[in-house]
């Protein structure tokens, strides 16, 4: 009977550790967002700098697969714009690529001539990550030599309550709630860990 209960218990907390990966994942980016995937009319290069992309995220292609595919190559196909070396090739006019791995992919149209007139995307994809952290600003050094007592910077006492306060480096760039989610994701990965020892 014991045995029953864990079996059931262990199922249990499968499904659920599944159904919450399927339901957080990562950022979905729509390529070109309402244009799509298209020759012309589209800054690839722009609307790929406006977005940060994460390992966990998926491109979604949108297009006439009359008239165009998505060709994913590597980065001296994608200068040459040669489609004949695919990495992989996608056809059905809605395609979503999993961004499984960080670094640069590169992905065109196959189709001739469509590449060398703009349809060719490049992204870095980087790492997943649990969002920006901000360090603190160590302060400055101060000659033992000095006598006077420094003059308290703005950054480095608060006026209300003179706690610390910490400046923040360069803007990060904008993320999604797939942060938070991974986060839940992780407690959720350790929970089914931790029942897995229990009641084994």
């Amino acid at each position: 009977m014991a045995l029953i209960k864990s079996k059931s218990f262990f199922t249990f907390l499968m499904i659920l550790v599944a159904l919450l990966g399927v339901a957080v994942g990562g950022t979905v980016h729509k390529v070109g967002d309402s244009n799509g995937w298209t020759m012309m009319g589209v800054d690839y290069e722009a609307w790929a700098s406006s977005r940060t992309f994460q390992v966990g995220d998926s491109l979604v292609f949108e297009y006439n697969n009359e008239y165009h595919d998505v060709t994913q190559v590597t980065l001296n196909d994608f200068e040459l714009c040669e489609p004949s070396n695919s990495l992989a090739t996608y056809q059905t006019g809605s395609d979503m690529v999993k961004l499984t791995k960080p670094g640069v992919q590169n992905f065109i149209c196959g189709v001739p001539g469509h590449c060398d007139v703009g349809q060719k995307l490049q992204i870095h994809v980087l790492p997943a990550s649990l969002g920006p952290v901000a360090a603190p600003v160590p302060r400055p050094v101060r000659s033992p030599s000095s006598f006077s007592p420094p003059s308290p910077s703005p950054l480095a006492y608060s006026p209300v309550n003179n706690a610390p306060q910490y400046q923040m480096g360069q803007s990060p760039a904008p993320h999604s709630s797939a942060s938070s989610s991974r986060i839940w994701i992780g407690l959720c990965s350790l929970f089914l860990l931790l029942s897995l020892i229990v009641f084994s």
